[in-house]
């Protein structure tokens, strides 16, 4: 049985295949269309479906469209509509009441609760020439049956269901969906059991969000900078936040969005000067959220019993959070859905569908997020020959690439799968050496990002003990942790001002060559650690074609390109 998941609805638009309960594919549109997030200035947004990423999805399974069976989108609009509402949608040119969601929040509100109900029309009629024929042969009604799946519960079961737990406490922290923010729940099995949500208004993820657009960056997508600025600044305004969240004692809270404005006040002009108080701020705003989640993890752990916990939603992409949910939290075991913004809703509507309608449905656990595009040897190949670069082939990838580093080269890696979430985990990432302490610099400045953010790295699990606070393995890069005592001299570049990583850890299953290349370097320099970070420059997604690579190569600082089993340096580039 094939299941396609699809996402459209606010951004990160994506999408999912699966097959009997285990998933072929996986990619988001922004690594096709080039435009980040997905997202196109409003009003010019229509919520157009990720033809890109289904074609590309359908490829990898040698499929058509017709030969989908269900086809599950990660937002239902019958929650705002109500039951029957489904039919004839008024478009106002002001806001007007609306008798299931209360009123409108705004004139274009009606468009995009339109742009849903359609979707199906707009699958099997809308597909771009170039794509056509793989939509070949459906209507809106069929063969495929279509399923509308609530966006928090795309996000649970996007948690629970490829977690490697039989049981397990969920809860899902967004920034909204059709009414929801924030969700509980508990999995057993392949069901799932509601618990409660928080509604909005109320909404940590949109508290956060204001945040960071107050800060003077770019809102629902520069929230990790925002947490990366807080470890400078200290919870001076702490006790102000905690006016403005009020938690319940229920697993519930209350946002004052009133009191915001008084405490946050002037805001920062994007690009001016990062003032002593936009520190605290920050920092205050993520100590809130931490011991905000804290707390309603320890109400879902009183009211379910479990042993471990299952997190999603664009909220649990902030590590900082999850490490403290790890480390002072209830929960025996935290695992944290690496796609865990909206484009994760697309795997887990589809899994969640594929559970409800296939006789017999299993779990099959995620075990790493290859699931992108991949490109033969010969398809690189020809790209370079007819881009007139310069190239060696190299006998032994790992090494060869090892050596580069090893010299102090920066290194864009291209290979294999493309991994499907925010974080490049070793298929569409830039590497370094740790040891450098100048490097982080280097790579900001490469990549034109604020010199306040850190690098990460990535270590081999067998050694990350070693190196790391860590007792676990970390594969999605998800969660921080403290260097070991006398280490961090050894690997300055990945060492945050706060003394902490974001580590990655790798197994060979998990990636042989990029495993071999953490070995390879180890057997040079003595240290299993490398930086990764993403293959892209500000503003620009991660690359994904071949020729994104290319050019993003040519038009960087970068010091070499390693595609496929091709290697290519720049004139002059320091050894």
């Amino acid at each position: 049985m094939l299941t396609l998941g699809l996402n459209a609805a606010f951004h990160d638009s994506a999408a999912c295949l699966v097959r009997d309960g285990a998933i072929v594919a996986a990619c988001e549109e922004e690594r096709f269309t080039r435009i980040k997030h997905g997202k196109r200035p409003v009003p010019f947004s229509t919520w157009e479906l990720p033809f890109a990423a289904i074609h590309d999805c359908l490829r990898q399974a040698g499929a058509s469209l017709s030969d989908v069976d269900h086809v599950a989108y990660s937002f239902d609009p019958l929650v705002l509509l109500g039951p029957g509402g489904g039919k004839t949608i008024t478009l106002p040119l002001e806001p007007s009441a609306h008798p299931a969601a209360g009123g409108w929040d705004g004139v274009w509100d009606p468009l995009f609760v339109a742009s849903i109900v359609n979707a199906p029309r707009h699958l099997a009629s809308g597909a771009p020439h170039h794509l056509a024929a793989r939509f070949a042969g459906v209507a809106h009604d069929g063969p495929f049956r279509w399923h509308f799946v609530p966006h928090h519960l795309a996000h649970a079961a996007s948690a629970f269901l490829p977690s490697p737990f039989e049981r397990a406490a969920v809860m899902t922290l967004d920034g909204r969906g059709e009414r929801s923010t924030t969700s509980y729940g508990l999995g057993q099995g392949t069901a799932m059991e509601p618990l409660g949500q928080v509604e909005m208004p109320h909404s940590l993820g949109l508290l956060y969000e204001r945040v960071t657009s107050h800060l003077g960056f770019l809102h629902s997508s520069d929230e990790y900078k925002v947490m990366a600025l807080a470890s400078f600044g200290a919870p001076s305004l702490l006790e102000r936040f905690r006016e403005v969240v009020v938690l319940d004692g229920a697993g519930r809270y209350v946002v004052r969005w009133e009191r915001l404005p008084a405490l946050l006040g002037e805001p920062r002009r994007r690009g001016g000067p990062i003032e002593p108080r936009h520190l605290d701020i920050a920092r205050s705003l993520q100590e809130l959220l931490e011991e905000t989640a804290l707390a309603m993890a320890r109400w879902l752990h009183r009211q379910t019993g479990a042993e471990s916990l299952c997190l999603a939603g664009g909220v649990a992409l902030n590590c900082v959070m999850n490490a403290r949910l790890r480390d002072e939290g209830p929960f025996r075991s935290i695992w944290v859905q690496p796609a865990a913004g909206d484009a994760g809703t697309a795997l887990g509507a589809a899994l969640w569908i594929d559970a409800r309608h296939r006789p017999g449905a299993g779990r099959a656990p995620m075990e790493h997020v290859f699931l992108g595009p991949s490109f033969q040897e010969q398809e690189i190949e020809a790209l370079l020959r007819s881009a007139k670069c310069s190239y060696r082939r190299l006998d032994d990838v790992a090494a060869g690439t090892a050596e580069l580093l090893a010299e102090g080269r920066i290194v864009g890696w291209f290979q294999g799968r493309m991994e499907f979430g925010p974080r490049a985990l070793g298929a569409r990432s830039i590497l370094a050496s740790p040891i450098d302490p100048a490097m982080k610099d280097r790579l900001n400045e490469i990549k034109d990002r604020e010199d306040f953010r850190p690098v990460a790295p990535v270590v081999l699990e067998e050694e990350a003990s070693t190196w790391f606070l860590l007792d676990r393995p970390s594969p999605f890069m998800l969660f921080t942790c403290g260097i070991r005592p006398g280490q961090s001299a050894r690997i300055p570049a990945v060492v945050h001002v706060d003394g902490t990583a974001r580590v990655q850890t790798i197994r060979r299953d998990q990636n042989p060559l990029y495993h071999e290349l953490l070995r390879a370097f180890a057997a040079r320099t003595g240290v299993p650690v490398l930086v990764n970070t993403s293959f892209n420059t500000r503003g620009e997604p991660i690359v994904c074609m071949p020729r994104d690579a290319l050019e993003s190569f040519w038009s960087t600082p970068l010091d070499a390109l390693v595609i496929g089993p091709f290697a290519l340096e720049k004139p002059g580039a320091p050894r």
